[in-house]
């Protein structure tokens, strides 16, 4: 049950990423003005084909067509098979990161009857844990965005502090609930976003906006709130820019004028964090 709900999760998680690349094309179309190009069914960007069903199936469809577009020739671009594997795979590693903040690293042997494979799960938890896929959603969607367009929207990053907000009192209301709440729960939520949301602002603050965006500490202290932990947000801070030192070091070599956007690499750094925190606070 628990192999099934995985495949689940990732379909699920390719599709969504599918529609979260069209939305962001579709947002920057809309934000430029050019509302003749905006459709309801998907078209190819180049010659404007109206692409099939067996067009748009996530990865496959990608790849079954080398990358490029059926009826002109022209490349689709990354982007989109970027985006569908990522998000799938950002789903699979939120469920396992949720299922071991409740039962453990390698805890599976204990809820073997459970639908989700995530034991001990009351009405609350599922809360909590529907509103982390959705901070994953509109994380993702920002990560997209940034990527490509090298902004990141307002009113999304206002969906996603009040997200984040959310998910942060749940967790906190859901340890009062269980009698483990204790003030340095609170502290430690304080600090994540301290970490995060501190470090970004006054980089921000310093360089008047040319080391990074304006909309990167919102983003970043989001991210605190999520992870609730000073510990998890430092390491987060530091795969983020590890990741993006990786990437665009042969860019940046190349042109060194090149601007990095940041929203992606602490997307991926959330993930990756919240995937495997409870193994990193073993650590401290």
């Amino acid at each position: 049950m628990q192999v099934a709900f995985v495949i689940i999760m990732f379909v699920v998680g390719t599709v969504m990423g599918s529609f979260l690349c069209c939305s962001a094309r579709r947002l920057r179309q809309k934000e430029l003005g050019q509302k003749k190009s905006l459709g309801r069914r998907s078209v190819c960007m180049h010659c404007r084909k109206k692409l099939r069903w067996y067009e748009n199936i996530p990865i496959f469809s990608w790849v079954f067509l080398g990358g490029k577009c059926s009826k002109c020739g022209k490349k689709i671009g990354v982007a989109e098979i970027l985006a569908e594997f990522g998000m799938g795979v950002a789903f699979v590693m939120t469920y396992f990161g949720f299922k071991n903040s409740l039962c453990g690293v390698g805890g599976e042997q204990l809820f073997e009857n459970d639908v989700l494979g995530i034991c001990g799960t009351v009405p609350l938890d599922y809360a909590v844990f529907g509103m982390i896929l959705l901070f994953v959603l509109i994380a993702g969607f920002l990560a997209i965005y940034d990527g490509l367009y090298g902004e990141l929207p307002s009113l999304c990053l206002t969906f996603l502090a009040i997200c984040a907000i959310i998910i942060a009192i749940l967790k906190q209301w859901s340890l009062v609930l269980v009698g483990q709440w204790t003030p340095e729960s609170l502290g430690g939520v304080m600090g994540a976003v301290m970490v995060l949301g501190g470090v970004y602002l006054l980089l921000y603050a310093i360089s008047r906006g040319k080391w990074v965006g304006d909309g990167d500490w919102i983003l970043a202290g989001a991210i605190g709130l999520v992870l609730g932990s000073a510990w998890l947000a430092l390491v987060a801070l530091c795969v983020a820019n590890l990741v993006a030192c990786l990437v665009m070091l042969p860019t940046v070599i190349k042109n060194k004028k090149h601007t990095i956007y940041f929203g992606p690499f602490l997307v991926i750094a959330f993930v990756v964090v919240f995937a495997f925190a409870e193994m990193l606070k073993s650590l401290i």
